[in-house]
């Protein structure tokens, strides 16, 4: 906040457009370790952005100082809550992260099985639904990578 309380820094701003970015982008990964790490750097970027929009000033206790000058508590409690729910989110990915790593010896999220119809469809140049877009089954600009590249821990059996 600046010193008169007018509002947040230009810094203050950068930082929240830096850590949202970052994270929608870790977000859009295949790898559950970047989809983790893009949950806590978005939660931390959206943090930052409401407590930016609260009234900056003294502690919100009363008997302590003028009611003007007093910093809004809402914000503040709303980001404690949200401090909760992002570690809780977060230990849980991790978890789902571990529990892939143990099993598949990698932690990217495969394709399923809906997936996989409409990467043969596409390959064929079908249209699965009715086409609203209004472009048609080859003017699609959406198209999927038929085979994403698989990173496997080797282990010591040579496979």
């Amino acid at each position: 906040m600046t010193r008169s309380g007018a509002g947040p820094t230009l810094v203050l701003v950068l930082a929240v457009a830096v850590l949202v970015g970052c994270g929608v982008i870790l977000l859009l990964e295949r790898s559950l370790t970047r989809i983790l790490l893009g949950v806590v750097m978005l939660g931390n970027g959206v943090n930052l952005l409401i407590l930016l929009g609260g009234r900056s000033g003294g502690a919100p206790i009363v008997g302590t100082g003028p009611v003007e000058r007093m910093s809004d508590p809402l914000p503040q409690a709303m980001v404690l809550t949200s401090i909760v729910i992002t570690f809780g989110f977060t230990a849980f990915l991790l978890a789902v992260a571990y529990r892939s790593w143990y099993l598949s010896g990698d932690d990217e999220v495969p394709d399923d099985l809906e997936d996989r119809q409409i990467i043969r469809q596409a390959g064929r140049n079908e249209v699965g639904a009715a086409d609203r877009g209004g472009e048609g089954p080859n003017g699609d600009p959406e198209q999927v990578d038929p085979e994403p590249a698989r990173r496997r821990l080797r282990r010591g059996d040579g496979s």
